[in-house]
């Protein structure tokens, strides 16, 4: 038999009781509290030292790249192509501009995931669940509010696979249902572009890394960040590198969002009409290192809310057994595989289970 001494036993009670009021980081905040739960806390190292050290980095910024010329020519193609490789290789991160995503769409994504975070409790409740395979639109808080040995995390946020199987317009709320729909058939579309100049990036033919099945899937978390009355106490999401090919992020002008670079805290600042993308660590994996899955986090702020939109490439915790690992163009006798294979279900099952700890998962694949 397991016990638990009262600390644990606290800790475990106090979560269970913040998930049971189906309120979620903006019922905390509705009830006008002054001081963040203690549940929230993260150790002090977590946040002032690594906040304070992006100061000094504060003129370094991520690769912006331009896609309107990527139509245009071979030449104007390659120069994309190659901007795209530094940045996959060295940052792991980069902001992308004329993408195709028409400036209403993003905005209205915006609007709409504000809309269903802010509808009456009651309503948002209907959707509350923490089964991510049984429902096909799930809101909660912290994912891993329960296998996570880290602190609770100042969001909330709503899942929804919107690719292969996308769910039906009565599955989804009113309130954001036309502009998931939207929104999602952009994002497949630019991701199909990704992939075709990550593809290239390795040297390879443009539908390589699609006939991999890269593009296949499309997870859609809309993450919502209330204001904090103390935003040295907590993050908004620790810690982590995605377990995914590769995620489109959207973001709005609060800001907060970092990436480890070179050991420092790197902003992502905000730019309009701009996504982000990052390669994931499955990316990582099957190029044998050639691209990199960095860690990133997202720092709590006085002001907001914060809204942002990560689109994932990839099936998570669904059922699939497609068996990856380096891809065999990119191995050699001089550069043997890193990995050993896996499935991305069980690479996710891992990753759910760690929680956003902190860690990579990827050291545990490596041969």
């Amino acid at each position: 038999m397991v016990t638990k001494n009262s600390t644990e036993f606290d800790r475990y009670a106090e979560r269970k009781a913040f998930d049971e009021t189906q309120e979620g980081v903006k019922g905390i905040v509705d009830a006008k509290i002054t001081q963040v739960p203690r549940i929230f806390h993260h150790p002090t190292q977590d946040i002032l030292p690594d906040k304070n050290s992006s100061v000094s980095v504060s003129d370094l910024e991520i690769p912006i790249i331009d896609f309107a010329s990527v139509h245009v020519d071979t030449t104007s193609r390659e120069a994309v192509v190659e901007q795209v490789r530094n940045a996959a290789q060295n940052w792991g991160f980069f902001q992308v501009v004329n993408h195709g995503v028409p400036l209403n769409v993003l905005e209205e994504m915006k609007d709409a995931v504000r809309r269903f975070h802010e509808d009456d409790p009651e309503v948002k409740k209907l959707y509350f669940s923490r089964d991510a395979i049984k429902n096909k639109f799930v809101y909660n808080s912290n994912f891993d509010l329960y296998s996570s040995s880290s602190s609770v995390n100042w969001r909330d946020s709503i899942t929804c696979y919107m690719a292969p199987d996308p769910p039906t317009p009565e599955e989804l709320p009113d309130t954001c249902r036309d502009a998931m729909f939207e929104y999602s058939k952009h994002v497949l579309s630019l991701g199909g572009l990704l992939f075709e100049l990550l593809s290239e990036a390795l040297g390879l033919k443009s539908e390589t890394l699609k006939c991999m099945d890269c593009v296949k899937t499309l997870l859609m978390l809309c993450h919502y960040y209330p204001p904090c009355p103390q935003p040295d106490l907590t993050l908004g999401i620790s810690k982590h590198s995605d377990n995914s090919f590769l995620t489109v992020l959207l973001q709005d002008n609060i800001g907060g969002l970092q990436i480890l670079h070179q050991d420092s805290w790197v902003d992502v600042s905000p730019l309009p009409g701009a996504l982000v993308i990052n390669i994931g660590d499955f990316l990582q994996l099957i190029t044998n290192d050639k691209f990199v899955s960095v860690e990133h986090r997202v720092l709590a702020n006085r002001k907001g809310p914060r809204v942002s939109v990560a689109s994932f490439f990839s099936s998570s915790i669904r059922p699939n057994s497609r068996v990856y690992g380096p891809m065999k163009e990119l191995v050699s006798e001089e550069n043997p595989p890193k990995y050993r294979d896996t499935t991305i279900t069980e690479y996710s099952k891992g990753f759910f289970q760690k929680g956003l700890d902190g860690t990579s998962l990827l050291s545990n694949f490596r041969i």
